[in-house]
């Protein structure tokens, strides 16, 4: 992405301020303050992020010699305790400010027209790999279901207990897909099915699988990761 001078800038006053408050004489502890001021610096790198978002801005896409032959998993728990999702049980859920709430049948997603990607999926712990995927563009199903796109989030709830939120710019990017295919096959089971939400301008906790509910809100959802100290926006 590329950023402006004025960004720049204002980009460099975030990270002093980090700096400074971090330097300013406080114990590196669990206490009060310390985690306070923590949570502080966290909550403006998430405005800071969010001001330098263009949801116009695409990120990199690959050939089909880049996709990695053998896609990590990744969770927070062992592969073989992944949740088996029946396919003609699941139903996806909608609700808050969305008209049309009827629930989403594993047809009927299949059906949706795709759009295929291939970017690059980068984990919080340090690695990264380029995958493929196709599912239908976020931003055309919210509108399709009449979901009130000047709210300002989408919420996600997983067949795992998993949850998580994101801005309702990054939900119209052109390249957030409600993710149904990874390669050439249906999303297998380690990696989401039937369902994941493939956000390439974020990193990869902020891409949940497994989803079995979607709601569309004015209120800032929680998320799994954000709630255990990680910054919420945690754009790339």
């Amino acid at each position: 992405m590329i950023i402006s001078t004025p960004r720049r800038a204002l980009l460099r006053g975030s990270l002093s301020l980090g700096a400074a408050t971090l330097l300013s004489g406080c114990d590196i502890s669990d206490s009060d303050a310390v985690q306070s001021a923590l949570h502080a610096i966290s909550r403006w790198n998430d405005r800071v992020q969010a001001l330098l978002f263009n949801q116009h801005t695409l990120a990199r896409e690959y050939a089909a010699s880049d996709v990695a032959r053998e896609f990590r998993y990744n969770a927070y728990y062992p592969a073989q305790d992944v949740v088996a999702i029946d396919p003609g049980r699941y139903r996806l859920g909608l609700s808050g400010l969305i008209a049309d709430k009827q629930a989403w049948t594993v047809p009927q997603l299949l059906a949706l027209p795709r759009k295929m990607q291939r970017t690059r999926h980068v984990c919080v712990e340090g690695w990264s790999y380029v995958g493929q995927w196709s599912g239908i563009p976020l931003g055309d199903f919210l509108r399709h279901v009449g979901a009130d796109t000047h709210a300002k989030y989408v919420g996600f709830q997983c067949a795992d207990g998993y949850y998580e939120g994101i801005d309702m710019p990054t939900a119209l990017h052109p390249q957030t897909i409600m993710a149904v295919t990874a390669g050439d096959e249906i999303l297998p089971a380690k990696f989401g099915f039937p369902l994941k939400i493939r956000i390439p301008t974020k990193l990869g906790f902020k891409n949940p699988k497994w989803v079995t509910a979607m709601y569309v809100t004015n209120t800032e959802p929680h998320g799994f990761w954000s709630d255990r100290g990680y910054n919420w926006f945690s754009g790339i």
